[in-house]
């Protein structure tokens, strides 16, 4: 009875949810007003649902219930208790490689289609395995932090106190579980000896390459977490960021305190409009342009926008990627680079774009690079160091 209620419950979110916020924010309400529900029913609904959206658009014609059934087989690697009780056959092959978990799929249901778990695969960039990103969005990506120079040996201390397991991918970047909790760790030291942050964003860092004295320009700079990244590699330089949403820096403007970082220059701007009258008398030695775009490469984060996505909206997105590269260029000194930055697999976002800034806007390509996140449980990116002849 009680892993029924579990799947009931489960099924009910999904009918109730919309795509009108993303699923995390709707979990959030939605266990706001039932508080009646435990922590491990709320952690097992919450499972459900992300498993189920995981399926992408497979199996259409089956019921939310039996696909809900389906998702927890693939997603899930060790023993179910939900599974044990509502479809032991599927508890019996769990531990199954994924790809012969899809080919045991394939002969329960001859309909399975793999292409259904990312039906936008053709796409993606040259250079996409298509099976293993695809699979890749079956799995939650791991949690990444980046640590400051020097700080390797107080953060692995602090870790292996508390015993938060952890890999150690270089010396400082460490991954974990999604679900690890680090929020606590160092908390109040400024600056604070490490950042949450994908791995693929913290290789784009090689990309900047600033010198002494430069004056740069992050342009969509969110919560600067690229900023972050500029300024260690380079304290001396002058930083502007701006962003089209006052409220997210604010959120910068916490993140860059609790690195300790005072002396920049913030801006409110809309990238699609005339700059002039936010840029008088300025030129850049670099621009850091991290374009707003369908985030698909991060869709094993957030798998509800594999159902939610309208496929015409990848033009719609490299158009405006194009439209904000034109118009922040201008401000870019001659010889100097313009980093251009998605979180996107499509080739019309990351490939066509860079060759329109190379072709139209007078750059030269030193050197891009499609980050291939999902052969390491992270995100996929794109990133290209473009040089203004």
């Amino acid at each position: 009875m009680r892993f029924d209620n579990q799947l009931r419950i489960a099924a009910s979110i999904i009918e109730e949810y919309t795509f009108e916020m993303p699923l995390s924010r709707f979990l959030a309400n939605y266990f706001r007003k039932n508080k009646q529900m435990g922590s491990k029913d709320r952690k097992t609904a919450a499972d459900l649902v992300y498993s189920f959206f995981r399926l992408g658009v497979s199996l259409p014609d089956r019921s939310v219930e039996e696909r809900l059934l389906i998702a927890q087989f693939l997603c899930r690697s060790s023993f179910s208790p939900l599974l044990d009780q509502l479809q032991p056959v599927f508890n019996q092959q769990i531990e199954l490689p994924l790809i012969e978990k899809v080919a045991y799929l394939k002969k329960l249901y001859a309909e399975f289609d793999i292409n259904a778990l990312f039906p936008f695969i053709d796409e993606v960039s040259e250079g996409i395995d298509s099976e293993l990103f695809r699979l890749s969005h079956l799995n939650q990506p791991k949690l990444f932090i980046r640590i400051r120079e020097g700080k390797t040996a107080i953060v692995r201390a602090k870790l292996r106190e508390l015993e938060i397991s952890f890999d150690e991918i270089s010396s400082t970047c460490f991954s974990f579980k999604n679900t690890t909790k680090l929020d606590h760790l160092f908390e109040g030291e400024i600056p604070r000896p490490f950042e949450i942050q994908d791995l693929s964003s913290q290789q784009t860092a090689t990309y900047f390459q600033p010198t002494k004295w430069e004056s740069w320009w992050d342009c969509c700079a969110a919560s600067g977490g690229k900023s972050l990244m500029l300024y260690e590699q380079e304290p001396s330089i002058k930083l502007l960021v701006s962003d089209i949403r006052e409220s997210i820096l604010n959120n910068l403007d916490e993140r860059f305190a609790a690195a300790g970082i005072t002396s920049y220059h913030k801006k409110e701007i809309d990238l699609t409009k005339a700059l002039e009258p936010f840029l008088v008398d300025r030129e850049f030695d670099g621009i850091i342009l991290d374009a707003p775009c369908s985030g698909s490469g991060t869709w094993g984060r957030t798998p509800e926008m594999i159902t939610a996505f309208e496929p015409q909206k990848i033009e719609w997105f490299s158009s405006l990627q194009k439209k904000i590269a034109a118009n922040v260029s201008k401000w870019l000194k001659p010889g100097k680079p313009l980093i251009y930055i998605t979180c996107s697999a499509f080739k019309q976002e990351n490939e066509v774009v860079m060759d329109f800034i190379c072709n139209e806007l007078g750059f030269e390509c030193e050197r891009f690079e499609l980050l291939k996140g999902y052969k390491n449980a992270a995100d996929t990116m794109f990133v290209a160091r473009l040089i203004k002849k």
